[in-house]
């Protein structure tokens, strides 16, 4: 039998599920290194990245296509500090929906200003949002007055945070 068609890699490997069924994709080490070199720096020009990383500038830039192509990629951006900005109050907001109201739920929340990150959860809350607010004033404003009146959504718990401290996260070089 063909080994993609059972889910799993040329090289025998069991794909893993990523983001809403998707399958994780195969990377190889030369993969890897390029996604820990934009990681670090998504200016980083393909000549630039191919000469990093002893390949050609053609091949970088045809692996850079493809990690684009299957989703791998999904944007070169920039890193904003959000107290910095003026965005001084951070939250995490838990909500509890009625049934089978996620997908309306999830797209009123997408609309709304001041959400970084919106995560169906299987816990005792069914999302959580985090928030980046101006104040405390605006963060009122967003939970009491625009969260929770999104049909479908049944209640909210706040929690405050007094400071953020980045993870190592994810080395792709490895």
């Amino acid at each position: 039998m063909n080994p993609a068609a059972e889910g799993r890699s040329s090289r025998g490997e069991v794909a893993t599920t990523g983001s809403a069924g998707r399958s994780a994709a195969d990377l190889d080490a030369v993969d890897r290194r390029i996604l820990a070199a934009l990681a670090e720096d998504s200016r980083i020009s393909v000549r630039a990245l191919a000469e990093r990383l002893h390949l050609s500038r053609a091949g970088a830039y045809a692996r850079i296509e493809r990690l684009r192509e299957r989703g791998v990629i999904t944007g070169f951006t920039i890193s904003i500090d959000p107290a910095t900005a003026g965005l001084t109050t951070t939250a995490y907001v838990a909500i509890n929906i009625e049934q089978n109201t996620w997908r309306a739920v999830s797209a009123a929340l997408a609309e709304l200003a001041y959400l970084d990150r919106i995560s169906l959860m299987g816990s005792e809350f069914d999302v959580l949002v985090q928030v980046h607010a101006p104040d405390n004033a605006a963060l009122r404003t967003l939970v009491l007055e625009r969260i929770q009146a999104i049909p479908g959504v049944i209640g909210t718990r706040t929690w405050l945070v007094f400071d953020e401290i980045p993870g190592r996260g994810r080395s792709w070089a490895d």
